[in-house]
């Protein structure tokens, strides 16, 4: 615990701290723990990278990501293309590497890693295109390293690059298809089915996400992509209980990472990296300030990203467990050189991420990229679906930059069938009329039926980010869209069917906010 507060008060990935645990239970450490079997630390570093990225998944957004989905697609095959190529190269020629171990090198670096970079980013505000474009580019260019490392270290001569070209992009194909798959048919029975337990969604969740990784794999696709797009699925499809499923996924990836950073921590021989500081040092340089930036540029020609936010991207490509665990591979199958290879590799990633991570706020705000930390706040909804009654609890809390404050209930316009039923201010709670005015900090209680559920939605979003005049603005549903009948307060006939509802639900009207969130029966909304 102790380290998660400092790596997130330091802007340190947690990988550094995890990592000098592992180093000081181990060999040349306090407790000179012998280990050496980096075929288990291969396998739990693939089942901490499955769990790592279907984190990240679950909380990339949508709206974020769909904008720069074909930036990132490019930045994380070509650019990585273009990265390998351009390491490969210093790594042969400055250090003197033969070119098989020169590649391996090359491939293993040039994949930025998700957890570093989702812990990150998400402490810096940054603009959601940068934002986007970083988190899909690590989520997505694990999948093509992968490949090409196990190609590279395969006994006999490598393939020619075409072929190995097209085996990338057929794994990438069948990847994608059963992740975008698997995560839909997860969401769809999800959101249809009440399970008996809300502490039963996140770990459903989670195990959709890793059969995703899990069909990918048996059908010789990537299965790393897959994982991490049917999270995204999941986590854009407005699933119950979702704050849990959220928390659950963290504590899950934190655990993941954790264990993984350790067990790396603990294979590594200090002693043996004196001689290889310097070599890794080399490529670290070349691949910070000459692969990488090359790579961003060039692969980001056709998409109108100033230069500003290119640089930043160059900057902000962090390394992090994952090239530690790919350096494993050429270990397992036994390639020369193997173990120079992984001192090299995990040399550089401590020596640049010191350097990257906790400069990254830095290099944002000089680059007047940095956005205000305020103005990041999202309307999140957690739907608890009531089967019987055909119904959904939305819970909203009105933070202090929203637009909905200064709005009344009526005003709100939302549609025929859902309806504010209480509002808890100041730790007391009420029945609204049609003329209360909502303010910071009050939290809302609204009812909805099925069919209206994800109007609803749409329309508390529209309200939060446009304000009384958000129908009008070009935002959320236009008022002559409405539902005759909605015209009213509250939509007419909806407020008393809605406090029925309430009070078969156990008596909303007088309840607290712990009744709100209890198993089954509450929703949570953030604007």
């Amino acid at each position: 615990m102790v380290a998660v507060r400092v790596s997130s008060r330091s802007g340190l990935p947690s990988l550094l701290l995890y990592l000098g645990i592992g180093i000081a239970l181990g060999q040349d450490g306090i407790f000179d723990v012998e280990f050496d079997n980096a075929e288990l630390t291969q396998v739990f570093g693939y089942a901490a990278l499955v769990v790592i990225l279907a984190e990240g998944g679950l909380g990339a957004k949508w709206k974020e990501v769909r904008p720069v989905l074909p930036a990132a697609a490019v930045i994380s095959t070509v650019g990585v293309g273009m990265s390998v190529g351009i390491t490969a190269s210093a790594a042969h020629y400055l250090v003197g590497l033969e070119w098989r171990q020169a590649l391996i090198i090359g491939a293993v670096v040039s994949s930025t890693d998700a957890a570093a970079v989702f812990s990150v980013l998400r402490k810096v505000p940054l603009p959601p295109r940068v934002t986007g474009v970083l988190e899909a580019e690590s989520g997505f260019n694990d999948a093509p390293v992968v490949i090409m490392v196990v190609a590279l270290s395969a006994v006999g001569p490598v393939e020619h690059w075409y072929v190995l070209v097209a085996e990338i992009a057929m794994e990438l194909a069948i990847g994608a298809a059963i992740g975008v798959t698997v995560g839909w048919l997860g969401s769809l029975g999800l959101r249809h089915v009440a399970l008996p337990a809300s502490g039963l969604y996140p770990i459903a969740v989670m195990a959709i996400a890793v059969s995703a990784y899990a069909a990918g794999a048996l059908a010789h696709g990537s299965g790393f992509l897959a994982v991490y797009l049917a999270a995204m699925v999941l986590g854009n499809s407005k699933l119950p209980h979702w704050p849990a499923t959220r928390g659950f996924a963290d504590g899950l990836g934190w655990l993941a990472q954790i264990g993984m950073f350790v067990l790396l921590g603990l294979l590594v021989t200090p002693h043996d990296l004196i001689d290889d500081f310097w070599p890794a040092v080399v490529v670290g340089l070349v691949l910070t300030v000459v692969a990488r930036p090359v790579s961003v540029f060039l692969s980001l020609v056709p998409f109108r990203i100033p230069a500003r936010e290119k640089i930043l991207m160059s900057w902000a490509g962090l390394r992090g467990a994952v090239p530690i665990v790919l350096a494993t591979i050429p270990m397992v199958s036994g390639v020369a050189g193997s173990t120079r290879i992984f001192n090299i590799v995990f040399i550089l990633v401590i020596v640049y991420t010191l350097i990257q991570g906790p400069t990254l706020p830095w290099v944002a705000n000089k680059l007047d990229i940095a956005e205000d930390p305020a103005e990041a706040d999202d309307l999140g909804i957690e739907s608890a679906p009531l089967e019987r009654l055909r119904g959904h609890l939305l819970s909203v809390a009105v933070p202090a930059k929203s637009k909905m404050h200064g709005v009344e209930v009526s005003e709100l316009r939302l549609p025929a069938g859902a309806a504010v039923t209480l509002v808890v201010r100041e730790n007391k709670s009420f029945v609204p009329s049609p003329t209360t005015v909502l303010r910071r900090g009050d939290e809302l209680l609204v009812v909805a039926t099925d069919p209206v559920r994800d109007r609803t939605e749409e329309r508390l979003r529209a309200v939060a980010e446009g304000g009384k005049l958000a129908g009008w603005l070009g935002t959320g549903t236009s008022p002559a869209s409405r539902t005759p009948g909605a015209a009213g307060p509250q939509g007419g006939s909806a407020i008393p069917q809605a406090m029925k509802l309430a009070k078969k639900l156990g008596g909303a009207g007088t309840g607290t906010r712990t009744g709100l969130n209890g198993s089954g029966s509450g929703t949570k909304t953030r604007p």
